[in-house]
């Protein structure tokens, strides 16, 4: 089995142009996700930003972003970033959610996403915050 950490950006509305401008720079296929997209949408004015954007090349480079919405904080450079972890199988994904979880503040529960058949992000005690999901290959749209 192999998993991947990849770097996931946050944003308040600049995900879908941070990942495009990220895509002419590396190249590979870009995916963007908007809250309208995902039936996540609680804010009509940002129906369209990203709940789940990114890069990925050939040549292994891998970047993630998603906008954060106006009801959540949101300070640059207080959280800049979450450590993705991604692999193909669900009962390892499960394996480190398990681990990591515990003494963490559990931000969205591991379940079912519409991008995802298991996704789930957590801040673990030292205030890291970890996404862990179930890759699943995209088709370029």
């Amino acid at each position: 089995m192999t998993i991947h950490t990849t770097a996931h950006l946050n944003f308040r509305g600049d995900a879908r142009a941070a990942l495009a401008f990220y895509q002419g720079v590396f190249g590979g296929q870009l995916v963007a996700i908007s809250y309208a997209d995902a039936h996540r949408a609680t804010d009509p004015a940002e129906a369209d930003q990203i709940v789940f954007g990114s890069v990925t090349s050939d040549d292994g480079f891998r970047i993630m972003a998603y906008d954060v919405p106006r009801q959540k904080a949101y300070a640059p450079g207080t959280i800049p970033a979450f450590v993705s972890v991604r692999g193909a199988d669900a009962s390892e994904i499960t394996g480190y959610w398990e681990k990591l979880v515990e003494g963490s503040e559990v931000v969205e529960p591991l379940a079912t996403s519409q991008w995802s058949p298991l996704y789930g992000m957590l801040t673990d005690r030292f205030g890291v915050t970890w996404v862990l999901d179930v890759e699943v290959a995209w088709d370029a749209a």
